[in-house]
Parts: structure tokens; sequence; C-alpha cells
């Protein structure tokens, strides 16, 4: 039997007391934020973009608040935890328990683009074309963020390098009956013990189910393949305005969808044989085309390509 290595890393960089503290999850937001507004002005000062250097700092705030953390949530709810607000309309405001959507965070930026774009009368697919290269950041270090936690783990499997997640104990009913926990406390309470008492930790380890690390899989798909491949694009070839987009849309789907052939489904709801990321994957694959065939059909460039040398009146 092989030893799987026990999940044990704590959510919090610093915790002042029990439950309150600085949580790597929110630093992860944080630091995407910071490192997008370094990457996003270094394209805007070489004219990657229609946006002028001295405004990708609002533009980069603004989009993380309303881009990101509010169609992140509303795509949770959504998507996802819908019976959870239906139960308690409250949970919809408990953001510091978890719940974004990926794909929300994704819609919401597009929205939000577009209506900056109208309001600053820059082009659309300009400003886009460069959020994209600098999204795979965010998905890396939040997916990094959720392995920290010990959430969104994988299927199991019995590969050398699969893990044991103590938070299976949250779901997992059987488990908890095994175990003799009758709820969500008990088992919050048993695995904090394991972290102290190493005969707690080796109980668990008997009855937790091996898994694959999917977080790490996504984290190296939809950030480090996905970043390399749009950096690649974005630098080296002269594309026109709109088809990056299109690319991070096709390519981030695709990804997203063989990470989830080793995460484990959300049981909130699934569409046939498509887990519910595979199923809203599906629906950016078109998105994208539609981004594509634009760009290919208006045949507008960026500055550093030969194309227009002020910013344009114009959305598209």
């Amino acid at each position: 039997m092989l030893a799987f290595y026990l999940h044990q890393l704590s959510p919090f960089l610093i915790e002042f007391r029990e439950g309150l503290g600085l949580r790597w999850y929110g630093l992860a937001y944080v630091a995407s934020f910071v490192l997008g507004y370094w990457l996003y002005e270094w394209l805007a000062k070489r004219g990657y973009t229609d946006l002028p250097p001295a405004k990708v700092g609002d533009f980069i705030t603004w989009a993380a608040v309303f881009g990101v953390m509010l169609g992140g949530r509303v795509g949770w709810i959504l998507f996802y935890g819908w019976r959870q607000v239906l139960d308690d309309p409250l949970a919809a405001l408990k953001i510091w328990e978890g719940g974004m959507s990926s794909h929300g965070g994704i819609i919401g930026l597009v929205l939000f683009t577009l209506v900056w774009s109208r309001r600053h009368q820059v082009s659309w697919t300009s400003i886009g074309d460069s959020l994209v290269v600098v999204a795979p950041i965010g998905l890396l270090l939040v997916r990094l963020a959720n392995f920290i936690n010990g959430e969104l783990y994988g299927r199991p499997t019995l590969v050398p390098w699969a893990m044991l997640f103590p938070n299976e104990l949250y779901e997992n009913a059987g488990l908890q009956a095994q175990l003799g926990l009758s709820s969500h406390e008990q088992a919050g309470a048993l695995l904090a013990a394991a972290h102290r008492d190493p005969a707690v930790a080796d109980r668990l380890r008997a009855v937790l189910t091996p898994r694959h690390p999917s977080q790490l899989y996504e984290a190296a798909l939809e950030g480090v393949v996905l970043f390399a491949a749009l950096w690649f694009l974005r630098t080296r070839l002269r594309l026109p305005r709109g088809v990056l987009t299109g690319a991070f849309f096709i390519l981030y789907a695709l990804l997203r969808i063989i990470g989830e052939i080793f995460r484990e489904p959300d049981r909130a709801w699934a569409m046939g044989p498509f887990s519910a990321g595979q199923f809203l994957s599906l629906f950016l694959v078109a998105i994208g085309a539609a981004f594509i065939i634009w760009g290919f059909r208006t045949q507008q460039y960026e500055r550093v390509f030969g194309g227009d040398a002020e910013p344009r009146s114009t959305v598209v």
C-alpha cells in the first residue's frame, strides 16, 4: 500500500485567533490584481492596447471589483449556489466562506470591459485582447489557493501522487457515519484535532479516499499553459483585434474540460456526461469562435503592429 500524503495545509497565511486571519485565498486575489496591473501596464506602454498607461490602474481596479468579484459571485449563485441562497438569502453576501465561479468572473469581465470601452471611447476588443493575457495569472494563483484550502479536490485514484483531502468529510455522509460524526461541527472539530494529534491524523488516513490533486492540474493548465500560449500569440504574431480574446475563450474552455476529467464533479448539477464546469465551457467555445470571426472580418490592428496611431472611438 502506498502512503498517500494527507493534506493538512492551513488556509491562513496569518491567523490572529481561531477562524480569523489573513487567508491565502484572499491573498491570491490581491496578488492577481497587483501582477495583472503590472503586466497590463507593460503591454500598454508598448502599444499592445488602446488603453493609455495612465488609465490602467483605474481599469484594473474596477475590473477587479465589478468584473471578477461581482461577476464571480453572481456566477457562483446562478450556476452552483442557488439552492443555498434560497435557503439563506444572506449566504449571497458571505464571500468570506468561499463561492466564486471562474465562468461568472470571465463573463463579468467581458461585460465590464464593454461598458468601460463605451464610456472611455476605446476599442472593446483592443483592451480585451490584453486583458485575457493577464487573466491566467489570476487563474493560476486562485487554483493554488484552492489547493491550499483543500477544496475542489479530484476524483478517486491510486496514482503515486494521489492525496488525501480531509474536507471530504464535509461532503461524504457515509464517511461521517463511519467515524461516528453527526454534524459538520463535529467533522470540523475532528479535522482541527488531526492537526494536533498524529493519532487522529492516522485515523483519517485509514478512511479517506486517495484523490487526484486536480487543483494543481488546473493551475498548470489554466494558469501556466494558457498564459504561455496567449503571451506567444500577443507578442509574436500579428493578429487582428478580437482574435486573441476568442483564442482565450476557446483555449480556456478546452483546458477546463480537460481539467474537469480529474476533478470531483460538483454535486449542484450536471448535464448528461458533462460536469457543470464542462457544460458551461461549451458555451465559451461558441463565444470564442464569434470573436475570432469578427476579428478577421474587421481586420483592425494594434499600434505596435502598424495599426491605429491613436485610440479609436469605437467599441469593436
